[in-house]
């Protein structure tokens, strides 16, 4: 069931997971057609999310904006402040400005990095925690981990959970999503791009996420046709036989990685699968350390398991 429009202002707004940015700056969605998408929106009771470009944009775009609820998703170095400081997630391209920008609570705060530069600065990401209520680390390269990177993911994952226990200690209740989000869940919470859901871009056409337009996918309609996705079915995680019985419930299950690597949107690659294991189980690990200060989440359990890839038991 569609619960979300997302609408990238631009051809260069800011990405906020694996896809990169796009970098034609002369792309703004047509005002006309912004207004289209916000009666649609109304008119099929949906979410409306505003991604923006770092540049600001003109004025009469922020009236015709307003005139719906929704969120902002903003680069930190959007040159609109006051966008900023509206922000209800604010992505950082990378890391720099981390150190010296103003967090506000109750925000979200996303850092896009590859895997290198991840393990690197483990200590950046410590620093943090104290600072905000919710850090999102999305990793752009996770089809490209090797053996010897997951192990240095387990590394890095095993030395941030003591800070954040810490964190819980103080009674500041942390929101990692690396780490925290497997314990606090009881389902699946993943993109369900293509189900829950859509993109309108700023080509006025609809595609399942702002990282298919980008790659020059197909659209999958347009405002004055509605949708027209070809096997639906196939983005819904009941016709996904791998990620339908798994339990790594915080997995992003991003269907654009999913064709990127394996062509098939609901057949996930080896990497991804590992990556979401090894959070799993270091969320297991944070659980039982929170445990240790007194009573948490009492009524969640993270089994142990022998396995980082699901296909291995499928296998067997």
């Amino acid at each position: 069931m569609l619960k979300y429009l997302i609408i990238p202002l631009a051809n260069d707004a800011v990405s906020f997971c694996h896809y990169e940015r796009g970098n034609k700056s002369d792309g703004l969605i047509e005002l006309g057609m912004l207004k289209k998408a916000i009666f649609w929106a109304m008119t099929e009771n949906v979410n409306v999310q505003f991604v923006y470009p770092n540049w600001e944009i003109p004025s009469e775009y922020k009236a015709v904006i307003d005139t719906i609820d929704h969120a902002k998703i903003v680069g930190s170095h959007c040159e609109d402040k006051v966008l900023t400081d509206e922000a209800d997630i604010v992505v950082f391209d990378g890391w720099e400005g981390l150190d010296t920008f103003k967090y506000q609570s109750g925000k979200s705060y996303v850092i896009r990095t590859d895997k290198s530069d991840l393990f690197e600065n483990a200590d950046v990401i410590k620093s943090l925690f104290p600072k905000l209520d919710r850090l999102v680390v999305v990793i752009t390269d996770i089809d490209k981990f090797q053996e010897s990177d997951f192990q240095k993911y387990e590394t890095f994952l095993s030395a941030m959970i003591p800070i954040v226990k810490e964190e819980y200690g103080k009674g500041h209740s942390l929101h990692f999503n690396l780490l925290t989000d497997r314990m606090l869940l009881d389902k699946m919470n993943n993109c369900n791009a293509g189900d829950e859901s859509i993109t309108l871009a700023p080509d006025g056409k609809f595609y399942i996420c702002p990282a298919f337009y980008l790659d020059g996918c197909k659209p999958v309609g347009d405002l004055g046709n509605g949708l027209d996705i070809k096997n639906q079915q196939l983005y819904r995680l009941d016709h996904a036989p791998v990620c339908r019985k798994c339990d790594a419930w915080q997995c992003r299950r991003c269907v654009w990685l999913n064709c990127k690597t394996t062509l098939e949107v609901n057949t996930p690659s080896h990497e991804q699968c590992v990556v979401a294991h090894i959070e799993r189980n270091a969320s297991r690990k944070l659980l039982e350390e929170i445990r240790t200060l007194g009573e948490f989440l009492t009524e969640k359990e993270i089994k142990e398991i022998d396995y980082l890839d699901p296909f291995d038991i499928i296998k067997q």
